[in-house]
């Protein structure tokens, strides 16, 4: 059989999507990059804003009318929407969040122990799946209440996976020739906090920092009440990138309490200070959300002020998005969404910025890049782009095709997309 898998949102769904790549091969089945040719498409839909829904039923539609013989929606949306799932052209099955992780083996008619009987290495999804980080997954759900969260409804309480499996995971990806592994879950700094004997996400990092050998190891988005000075030490190692994705919503206390975030902005500054002191030239991300309900125009420009005065190196902005099911949906004062656009047009010119600004610190340097595509230039060679471990991206041109390989770079010069760099040598 050959099969199909796309995916909408975060990094989570693209770890599951690599899972179900894995068990599908195992069982024998070619993974092909066009759904036109596909017997089986699997598509991992996500519901955090409006337009992430309405992507996820996008996809389920294209890969029915691309030709698809059936089609299998799962995820947060189809959660929360199950009976519009059923109902769109071509879908087959409808796997909720709960029961996703035997998708495989329910399509299959399998047990799911069949599938782990020899691991299977770890190979790249084809088509705009394409990968050379591989995402793991090392829990789900969460336990928080943001009262603009869906996810807590679609996903369900905070569920950690066990370190062995995990670093099974790990050393897969790299057997198959994985560089980067990235840690993913939706409550990520929650890792352990539900075992019988509660541990932290820092003895994880330590466990796979020993006991694999995967050359750059990287961490998702973090909550930062879940981190304190001693994390950081973590860092000591060089194989841990230097990059801290840690949501703070909103640079204004009230908005901040609206959205029953466990931090305030005089919180998340120490945490910000104290990560640069341990982490040096470490790139610092974040998610801002704009339009909340009851944001008056105060409580914006003190969010505004507070962004820039903490310098990050990027960030995502969302324009507030009504979800059904939470608490702030139903709030007083909910913001006009000309007024939401305005202001996400005035957030993401301070991102623009800041992301400027921290590209120029590192003009002149060299570093080291895991190149992710390469375009053929024809007889001169390929243009590649790629990560630094402190989220750079760069594009260079080069006389080999480097996909999946880390090479040191020097970075000359700054383009619409990233920097731009000049690979002095290559070797093999």
């Amino acid at each position: 059989m050959k099969v199909y898998l796309d995916t909408v949102g975060c990094r989570l769904n693209q770890s599951e999507i690599e899972t179900y790549a894995r068990q599908f091969r195992a069982a024998g089945h070619a993974l092909v990059s066009d759904p036109a040719e596909a017997d089986l498409a699997v598509v991992n839909t996500c519901t955090v804003t409006t337009a992430a829904a309405a992507d996820s039923r996008k996809k389920i539609r294209g890969a029915a009318r691309a030709g698809s013989k059936e089609v299998v929606a799962t995820g947060c949306w189809v959660t929360m929407e199950p009976q519009i799932a059923r109902a769109l052209p071509g879908v087959s099955y409808v796997i909720p969040n709960i029961e996703k992780d035997r998708l495989v083996p329910e399509i299959l008619q399998k047990p799911l122990e069949s599938f782990d009987l020899e691991p299977v290495e770890r190979v790249s999804i084809p088509g705009a799946r394409l990968r050379t980080r591989a995402f793991i997954k090392v829990q789900d759900g969460c336990d928080n209440r943001c009262t603009f969260c869906i996810t807590t409804v679609a996903r369900g309480g905070g569920c950690s996976r066990p370190i062995g499996e995990i670093i099974a995971d790990i050393q897969a990806a790299y057997r198959g020739g994985t560089q980067e592994a990235v840690l993913t879950g939706v409550h990520l700094g929650s890792w352990g906090s539900d075992f019988e004997a509660p541990q932290h996400l820092k003895s994880l990092v330590q466990a796979i920092l020993r006991q694999t050998d995967i050359p750059r190891l990287r961490l998702s988005s973090l909550e930062p009440w879940d981190l304190d000075e001693d994390f950081f030490t973590l860092w000591e190692s060089k194989r841990l990138a230097r990059h801290l994705h840690l949501p703070l919503q909103s640079g204004c206390a009230a908005t901040l309490r609206r959205m029953a975030r466990k931090t305030t902005p005089e919180e998340y500054a120490r945490l910000l200070e104290s990560a640069r002191a341990a982490i040096p030239d470490a790139a610092i991300t974040t998610d801002v959300i704009v339009g909340f309900p009851g944001e008056s125009e105060a409580e914006f420009e003190e969010s505004l002020a507070f962004v820039k005065r903490m310098n990050f190196a990027d960030g995502h902005v969302f324009t507030y998005s009504a979800r059904p099911q939470t608490a702030a949906a139903g709030m007083p004062n909910q913001v006009p969404h000309t007024i939401r656009k305005a202001r996400s047009t005035q957030m993401r010119a301070v991102f623009e910025k800041a992301r400027r600004s921290y590209q120029k610190q590192f003009l002149g340097e060299s570093l080291s890049v895991l190149w992710e595509s390469a375009t053929m230039l024809g007889p001169s060679g390929w243009t590649v782009s790629g990560l630094t471990d402190n989220y750079l991206r760069v594009s260079a041109q080069t006389p080999k095709k480097l996909w999946n390989q880390i090479t040191p770079v020097r970075l000359t010069g700054i383009n619409e997309k990233g920097l731009v760099g000049e690979i002095r040598e290559v070797h093999g």
